[in-house]
């Protein structure tokens, strides 16, 4: 009789073998073929194939047994599935511990021992035939182990990977998608361990978890085995690189996020206390990140070669979930996983956009997943008996989930973890379930009070934010005819870079306004003249907290320049390549002052509206070497990162000396108007402005009316004062006729003008006036997007038929 082979090699298999050896493996082979020979590839492996679990099920004549198990454990109730569950894996644990398999499993391991070294461990990975589907990826519904050793451990892993296709929530999962539990099959993959555990490991993925756009490549990494980042357990390092201009050849890692990385998941060789282990990462480790920009920039080149292909074998593009590892012996990295991704790369084209309309007082905050906000009454869930309490609606409070709550957390209003990046469990279950989730807290479990209610904000950035009780909030909806762009180009204005990869889904012509100011004064924090001058700053304080924030660069002024540029680049590479007219600080000296060390560099002033602000600041010696740091930051983004959407804008600025000025100094730092492209604009926010504009054109390639302060100037009214704001109002005559100036004579020029005032938002009327004129541009906030849109529409739609 002619023994069946129920054993293939990787590099035998294919995307076609989906039905022989699962996803998981078939994507390991397709990659094994892939990446032969390449700098990161995959290690060496066989396969178990589907044909043994179902052999072997037919040959112990079980299939009657276990389908009357599962025909019971359909209904939802919880404590009849954990029951026959538990009866349906040890049916098939017995059914594949036969002499015929067993013999083709070791055979196949010594081959690789002889291969690889005798002192080398295996990972033994379930791998399912529906799994890694375009729909429904199956991830962490079957069992994995890891740094398996020796013959009978080897066996039994695998034996407990086949039985593990009746896990709880392997059940639950094919429930609620729609798959017969007797038309799933187990394969079971057998692959030399990468000593990540000395090194370090992650996931990388071909978009942005959060907001699905599709134009980055986001690496997350930790020391030790991956499997802690899945967990929950640990907060990993995360980096973006920017898709297109990668591909151009501008290799470099867009921005970078430390992460705490509390541990190290490693495994212990040899006696009693042999096995997977963790322990504590030293304050050295946790200091820097776990893989360098080039080992960073290599697993962006093999990712978008596996997205390549794998969108060339689909015929559609297809954003990928790889897991990487790297080898502590031989120091190189390895892909160990690769499936399609499931849930960003499926957001339509309807976008929602949430936002807080009241306000609460916060209790915790951690890393954003998703975009949306809900409020609920917390359930603390220290252990698996807790799941019993919980009632739809709640908001889950955990250190970390697991993969057994999943039937509990898919009822659940919002989740927030203690610890946890964006690719842990708990994110990758409420971005699947579109549950809003905050990881990561730190303190979550001992900040919020079983029972009580809170509102969970992801809608706010990258961070998440839990307030106390319900905090009103609104959702607006973008479809259909909104999506429409109008000839009016409606653009953005934008502040924080965490936000600009949710804004660049919104249906804008770029972002008109990117401000400095908030990424110097909420991410840098540094005064740009402490920044070069650290050692002209007083305090002793001051000087202590400047060394500790950039005690990862090489100076305080390489802090400044390299954060600046990390800022300003998120927001370019978002819009890419629509504009992105980035406004050169403009802080009060009030406003400089609070900045660290900026009381040893800012007068003092009676009223620093009219003071030393914008232009007037930047070839002054009081300032100069701190625009030197702005100029050097933003000529980098262009010049290292091929970001040549870039436009800069100077804020405040009152005489054609003054204009002058400012563009030399800009010139010697980098940024010389013209030369590769680069265009300067200027705020038109002066009366001077418009009066002059004919000679501000001269200077300039174009005019951003500030409605703000050319509002106050004109009428003379203190926009901050609340004894005359009622006389603050952009609707004025004399306003309107100001702008009608703006616009006329920017076109008179052959200029671009626009206005990034929140006028045509809070007016539609302005709205409607200024798409009369012929505006080119109007830039509102990502919140009043909607209405500004419809309004310039309509305006449009009468003026066509007028």
């Amino acid at each position: 009789m002619t023994i069946k082979d129920y054993v293939r090699w990787f590099d035998s298999l294919g995307l076609e073998d989906v039905p022989l050896v699962g996803g998981k493996t078939a994507s390991l082979g397709e990659l094994a073929q892939l990446l032969g020979g390449e700098a990161v590839t995959v290690p060496q492996g066989f396969a178990i194939t589907a044909d043994a679990y179902r052999d072997a099920l037919d040959a112990a004549a079980v299939l009657p047994q276990l389908k009357a198990l599962l025909t019971g454990a359909d209904a939802g109730d919880i404590g009849a599935l954990q029951v026959a569950a538990a009866k349906a894996r040890e049916i098939v644990y017995a059914a594949t511990g036969g002499d015929a398999l067993r013999r083709q499993i070791l055979g196949a391991y010594h081959r690789l021992l002889d291969q690889c070294g005798e002192d080398v461990t295996v990972a033994v990975r379930s791998s399912a035939t529906a799994e890694d589907l375009p729909t429904a990826s199956f991830a962490g519904q079957h069992e994995s182990f890891l740094h398996v050793r020796g013959d009978e451990d080897l066996v039994e892993a695998c034996r407990r990977c086949f039985a593990s296709i009746f896990t709880d929530r392997a059940i639950v999962y094919r429930n609620d998608n729609g798959f017969d539990h007797f038309k799933v099959a187990l394969s079971v993959a057998v692959m030399r361990m990468a000593r990540a555990d000395q090194a370090s490991s992650g996931v990388i993925f071909t978009l942005d978890t959060e907001s699905g756009f599709r134009d980055v490549v986001y690496v997350t990494g930790v020391y030790g085995l991956g499997e802690s980042i899945v967990q929950g357990r640990v907060d990993p390092d995360e980096f973006y690189i920017h898709k297109p201009t990668f591909r151009q050849g501008f290799r470099r890692v867009l921005s970078r996020s430390l992460g705490a990385k509390q541990a190290r998941m490693t495994w212990r060789r040899g006696g009693k206390a042999r096995g997977l282990a963790t322990r504590r990462t030293s304050q050295t480790e946790r200091a820097r990140f776990c893989l360098t920009d080039v080992e960073v920039l290599q697993l962006a080149d093999v990712a978008l070669k596996i997205e390549d292909h794998y969108s060339a074998r689909a015929g559609r593009a297809t954003p990928m979930d790889i897991e990487w590892a790297k080898d502590a012996d031989d120091g190189r990295l390895y892909i160990v996983q690769a499936r399609p991704e499931t849930v960003a790369s499926r957001l339509g084209a309807e976008i929602e956009t949430y936002r807080l309309t009241g306000k609460g007082e916060l209790l915790t905050s951690g890393k954003a997943v998703g975009e949306k906000a809900a409020s609920g009454v917390v359930r603390m869930i220290r252990s698996d008996a807790d799941l019993k309490s919980c009632a739809p609606g709640d908001v889950l409070v955990a250190t970390s989930t697991s993969p057994d709550w999943e039937p509990v957390m898919k009822q659940a209003a919002a989740i927030v973890t203690d610890r946890g990046g964006r690719t842990c469990h708990a994110a990758i279950v409420a971005r699947e379930l579109g549950v809003p989730a905050v990881v990561g807290t730190g303190d979550a479990t001992r900040r919020l009070i079983s029972g009580s209610r809170v509102t969970v904000a992801c809608c706010e950035g990258e961070t998440g934010h839990v307030y106390q009780g319900d905090v009103a909030f609104a959702v607006e909806r973008l479809e259909g005819a909104a999506l429409i762009q109008p000839k009016t180009d409606i653009m953005l204005n934008l502040a924080h870079p965490d936000q600009a990869l949710h804004a660049a889904r919104l249906p804008s012509a770029g972002v008109g306004l990117a401000r400095l100011e908030f990424i110097i004064g909420e991410r840098i924090r540094l005064h740009p003249m402490a920044a070069a001058h650290p050692e002209r700053v007083t305090s002793v304080r001051d000087r202590a907290t400047i060394a500790r924030l950039a005690k990862s660069h090489a100076s305080a002024r390489d802090y400044f320049v390299e954060t600046l540029v990390e800022g300003v680049a998120m927001i370019a590479a978002a819009f890419y390549p629509r504009p992105v007219i980035v406004r050169l600080s403009d802080f009060k000296t009030n406003e400089y002052a609070r900045l660290l060390g900026g009381a040893a560099f800012e007068p003092v002033e009676e009223n620093p509206m009219l003071g030393f602000r914008g232009a007037s600041r930047y070839a002054h010696p009081l300032y100069a070497d701190g625009f030197v740091l702005e100029c050097e930051a933003l000529a980098r983004v262009r010049r290292d990162f091929g970001l040549t959407n870039l436009k800069v804008m100077v804020p405040f600025c009152r005489r054609l000396e003054e204009a002058g000025a400012v563009l030399q100094a800009m010139a010697a730092s980098g940024l010389e108007r013209g030369r590769d492209g680069l265009e300067v604009y200027v705020m038109c926010e002066i009366p001077n402005n418009v009066i002059q504009i004919d000679a501000f054109a001269k200077l300039f390639d174009g005019f951003s009316i500030g409605s703000n302060d050319l509002t106050q100037l004109l009428l003379g009214v203190d926009r901050d004062s609340e004894v005359v704001a009622f006389d603050f109002d952009e609707r004025d005559p004399g306003v309107l006729e100001m702008l009608r100036q703006a616009v006329v004579g920017a076109h008179r020029n052959g200029r671009h003008v626009g206005i990034c005032g929140e006028a045509p938002a809070t007016y539609p009327e302005v709205a409607v006036f200024l798409t009369d004129l012929g505006v080119d541009s109007i830039s509102v906030n990502p919140q009043s997007l909607g209405r500004t849109l419809e309004a310039v529409l309509q305006a449009e739609r009468v003026g066509s038929r007028a």
